[in-house]
């Protein structure tokens, strides 16, 4: 039975009697076949008397929807059909169940999705958890399924970064969102409540963290910078930044979400979440320069000062420049740049693995990465610095991976003055005596 179905029996059996189509019965014994792999799972009712395979069950439920994929930056990059894309480690009831409630709409157990009101989801377009409407881009964000579209991808994008995070390290016990958190501990009833075409602004989007345990509050608008308007729900880029935020703020301070407020650790958190949203769209080991909110503004600048680059040319911003910077998004802009040098020599370095958001056991440059953005943001203190981020990111590959990193790591921070004399926004190229 298990070369059949091509999988292995998980201990879960039982002896019951099947009613046939011919009206005969037939004693069988009930297995369950599961592949952890392939996401297949199986009830298989087994004749006790032939051994002959009678009836199958399958348990997992194929939902489809039509978005702009997560590692595409924007409708321009076209919209694919993507069947069934939760992770069942981070989402093991899929995006639909909290292990109790079934729904056919844009809610689940890690993200409601919705205009107007909660309760203002999209349903799905067919039977099955089929969510097909496609965005178009010729006509105003609020015609014809785009609002449908915006909500489907929203709900996509924020469950697909919840999951993405979740094999990394951002768990329940991380004080993750989730309405049901199975028993792996911290606070429960707090999913992502993902507002798209907000009505309360434009131009911008944002993300409302409070403690763990109540939901994040995420406010998605339209912006005004083309005709026809563009929906920021549809540039990846955006969704994942805020969601970001949920997750830089829960993890930096154990929970409380008020570990990020002053100035420069709040530009660090529009970093991380820049950081973020370029490490989900990388598609090769290739590393070019990344601008934010291209579509949306309609320019190929986006919505920062410069591109994210290792040339100092394209991207001149230093620890030092920071002394003239007092607003967030531009401090942000210096931090974000620097982890963008971080991953590009890690990548450089340790090579880049094309499965990397749904396999966090690489040693790829790519992997490795991710797993210290997360590690570090647990070790970091409340309202850290630049100086004390940097010292995490250093402690947590000595954790991890027993410091085999550092002198990468160093190099690509001194690279931009936040090297080990760096303080007071003054730059320092130095790194320690054993990777000189």
């Amino acid at each position: 039975i298990e070369a059949q179905l091509e999988g292995k029996y998980n201990d879960y059996s039982s002896l019951e009697y099947l009613a046939k189509q011919d009206g005969s019965v037939a004693l069988v014994h009930v297995v369950q076949i599961r592949n952890e792999e392939t996401n297949a799972w199986y009830e298989a009712m087994v004749d006790a008397h032939s051994g002959e395979l009678v009836s199958i069950t399958d348990f997992v439920a194929d939902a489809s929807y039509t978005v702009v994929p997560i590692n595409k930056q924007d409708p321009t990059e076209e919209q694919e059909t993507l069947e069934d894309p939760a992770d069942s480690t981070a989402s093991p009831n899929g995006w639909h169940s909290d292990g109790t409630t079934e729904t056919t709409d844009t809610s689940g157990n890690n993200v409601v999705a919705y205009k107007g009101s909660v309760s203002s989801t999209t349903e799905q377009s067919a039977d099955g958890l089929v969510f097909d409407y496609p965005y178009d881009t010729s006509v105003s964000p609020t015609e014809g399924n785009n609002v449908e579209a915006a909500t489907v991808n929203s709900f996509y994008i924020m469950n697909t970064l919840h999951d993405i995070s979740y094999l990394y390290g951002f768990t329940e016990a991380a004080y993750n969102f989730q309405n049901s958190n199975f028993g792996n501990g911290g606070e429960e009833g707090d999913r992502v409540r993902m507002s798209v075409q907000d009505a309360s602004g434009t131009d911008n989007a944002n993300f409302a963290t409070p403690p763990d345990g109540q939901s994040g509050q995420c406010r998605m608008y339209i912006w005004t910078y083309t005709s026809p308007r563009r929906d920021g729900d549809l540039e990846n880029d955006i969704p994942v930044h805020e969601g970001t935020h949920g997750i830089t703020n829960r993890m930096t301070g154990g929970g409380t979400g008020r570990c990020l407020q002053t100035t420069e650790a709040g530009g660090m958190g529009e970093g991380w979440s820049d950081a973020m949203a370029e490490w989900t769209e990388w598609d090769s080991e290739e590393i070019t320069d990344f601008s934010m909110g291209v579509w949306v503004t309609g320019s190929d600048a986006g919505i920062r000062t410069h591109p994210y680059s290792t040339s100092a040319e394209t991207n001149p911003l230093r620890y030092s420049s920071i002394q003239e910077l007092n607003e967030v998004h531009d401090i942000g802009e210096v931090w974000a740049n620097m982890l963008h040098n971080v991953y590009a020599a890690l990548v450089g370095e340790y090579g880049w693995a094309e499965d990397f958001k749904t396999n966090p056991d690489s040693d790829s440059g790519n992997v490795v990465y991710m797993h210290l953005f997360i590690d570090a943001l647990a070790l970091q203190p409340c309202n850290p610095t630049l100086t004390t981020a940097r010292d995490a990111w250093i402690q947590a590959d000595e954790n991890r991976y027993d410091g085999a990193h550092s002198c990468t790591i160093w190099t690509a921070f001194a690279s931009r003055g936040l090297g080990v004399d760096a303080a007071d926004y003054e730059d320092d190229d130095s790194v320690p005596a054993e990777c000189q």
